[in-house]
């Protein structure tokens, strides 16, 4: 079994992790890092420590009515996408532990269809 890099747990609720395959279980955020638990394997886990944590982009969606996604962009490994029941109580967990002005708002289709149109009228 995996040992949690938590000692205080804020939150847990069940999601899925979209790297590549969707894999459901469980994120828990606590006071030392961000952690996804799978339900059905145990070694496939991600355990996102906040000092690594460099962004939180959130895919909104009428107006912030709903919310699909979020995803985590980390300092060294990337980016982590989720999706779980209650995203507005994760994201504002997370908002407890992360700078609020590291967490952004994703483009909407449009802008960035408005931003490969400005750049090829510049080229």
């Amino acid at each position: 079994m995996v040992q949690s890099i938590n000692a205080k747990v804020d939150l847990v609720i069940d999601a899925t992790s979209q790297m590549g395959i969707a894999e459901y279980g469980k994120i828990m955020v606590g006071d030392k890092g961000f952690e996804f638990f799978n339900n059905r394997d145990v070694r496939k886990f991600i355990q996102i420590p906040w000092e690594e944590v460099d962004r939180v982009i959130a895919s909104v969606m009428f107006k912030g009515k709903w919310i699909p996604r979020y995803t985590i962009q980390t300092k060294r490994n990337g980016m982590y996408t989720f999706s779980s029941k209650d995203p507005k109580k994760v994201l504002r967990t997370i908002r407890e532990y992360v700078d609020p002005n590291q967490m952004v708002q994703s483009l909407s289709f449009l802008d960035v269809i408005k931003r490969g149109l400005k750049s090829k009228n510049k080229k």
